[in-house]
């Protein structure tokens, strides 16, 4: 999902750079091959295609690419003889693409110096703070966000917020935006996200319309912004946020920041702005304890109008322990199975289904397995975990292989050196055979990316988690 998203956001530079009949005439299908860290390769749908944007375009597909990714300095064209499989979804017909991206121009033209009305909401309007379940490490959080929906622009400004992967962060921005939203009609209230402001900033240097940007922003009475941690290595859009936040700050606006870490871990951003982020207050979201997950899977039964006996909740809560979001897939899992087959929910039943998905060990009545869990000494300790789980050999994950069986492992080693350990980026890049602090911090922004898509691969992530400890 990530290189498709990469590919569009660079074919939407490159439509703004390119007449539109060379446009359709010379891309016709693209897809991304491989991305590494200063690479693109291309697949394109005959060797036609790949000689004249050789010849004609080369300069500018990589100029776009690096509009994208800062680090890029290189890219390649080669020939899929497939590429007109409809099973592949990372292909762009460039045609299609360009009529959509036209109609999209059209509406951002309307509304280019403007906010959009508040009845056109863009985040979900089932989210609110009544319906976010409180444990006690998302106490503080929840508590701060209710202060600010009663009293925006004079209580806890900055309002700093960080957590681990899928712990509701989401749900509880989003109903702070929606509170604020219902009870201050009159006042501009914005939820965003890094990645959008990031596109937003680059269209803006394109138009050379940065400063009626600022002005947009100077409108805002509230602004929350989420995932900033994509904001990492982008110097210039880090440069214009410091502006927009000193003006929303010094003329008493609130503002509401979401990162994966505490400002003081927040080496990739400019020290000005990491001091900016601590004016105000932080606080973060724990893992739920057990009677929380109970109570969630409660919670999104009702919703559902699925009816989930005592014993399996209580059963699901034990063993599906990570966040927020696996006791939700899980619960989907059931509600799909009863369906698609008309099979109720049975403790054995669900037992047998959290095996399969390696959730437990066990069957319900079958001798308990004796799960032996490693004690985290050093780096050295990690990778061995990440080895066996994924069963291939360490060497294959220090050494610079671009297979994805052996890229995936490596940046989960990198990701649990950094969160479990706290290991710097020089220092993880110089176990990984002498990587730069640039090249590490790429694949942790990559691996926290597909954990945010990929269910499959944000469990067996958490699945090594519960397997170490410090």
């Amino acid at each position: 999902m990530e290189n498709i998203y990469r590919l569009k956001s660079i074919l939407t530079a490159l439509t703004k750079e390119i007449k539109k009949q060379d446009f359709l005439v010379y891309f016709r299908k693209i897809s991304i091959l491989d991305m590494t860290d200063s690479k693109i390769i291309f697949w394109v749908e005959s060797s036609f295609m790949k000689n004249n944007l050789e010849a004609k375009f080369q300069g500018k597909l990589l100029q776009a690419s690096q509009w994208e990714i800062e680090n890029i300095t290189s890219i390649e064209l080669q020939v899929d003889d497939q590429i007109d499989n409809p099973s592949n979804t990372q292909v762009v017909d460039c045609s299609k693409f360009y009529n959509e991206a036209a109609k999209g121009a059209k509406k951002i033209a309307k509304n280019e110096t403007s906010w959009p009305q508040t009845k056109k909401r863009s985040v979900n309007e089932r989210y609110t703070l009544d319906k976010f379940i409180v444990w006690p490490d998302s106490q503080l959080a929840h508590s701060a966000c209710m202060a600010v929906t009663s009293n925006p622009w004079k209580s806890y400004n900055p309002l700093y917020i960080y957590w681990d992967v899928w712990l509701g962060k989401t749900h509880l921005l989003q109903a702070t935006w929606n509170r604020i939203l219902g009870k201050f009609k009159g006042k501009k209230v914005v939820y965003t996200t890094a990645d959008k402001f990031i596109t937003e900033y680059v269209s803006a240097v394109k138009k050379r319309s940065v400063e009626r940007l600022r002005e947009k922003y100077r409108e805002i009475d509230v602004l929350i912004i989420d995932d900033v941690q994509f904001l990492a290595r982008k110097e210039q859009t880090q440069n214009e946020l410091y502006n927009i936040f000193n003006l929303l700050y010094e003329t008493n606006k609130q503002i509401i920041i979401s990162w994966d870490r505490t400002p003081k871990e927040l080496s990739e951003l400019e020290p000005r702005l990491r001091s900016r982020f601590e004016w105000g207050i932080t606080v973060d979201i724990g893992r739920p304890d057990f009677e929380t997950r109970l109570a969630i899977i409660q919670e999104k039964s009702r919703e559902r109008e699925f009816l989930v006996p005592q014993d399996v909740a209580e059963f699901i809560a034990a063993n599906v322990t990570e966040n927020v979001r696996e006791l939700e897939w899980v619960l989907n899992q059931l509600i799909a199975e009863y369906e698609l087959t008309g099979n109720t929910p049975t403790l054995n039943r669900v037992a047998t289904k959290l095996k399969q998905l390696s959730y437990t060990s066990d069957l319900l009545g079958a001798p308990k397995q004796t799960i032996n869990r490693v004690q985290i000494k050093s780096y050295e300790d990690i990778i061995d975990a990440v080895s066996s789980h994924f069963g291939i050999e360490k060497e294959w994950i220090l050494w610079p292989n671009r297979k994805k069986e052996f890229m995936i492992p490596r940046q989960v080693s990198m990701y649990l050196l950094k969160t479990k350990m706290n290991y710097t980026y020089e220092r993880i890049g110089n176990i990984f055979d002498g990587r730069n602090h640039a090249a590490v911090l790429y694949s942790c922004n990559k691996l926290w990316k597909l954990l945010k898509s990929d269910q499959k691969l944000l469990h067996e992530v958490n699945v090594i988690k519960d397997w170490i400890w410090l």
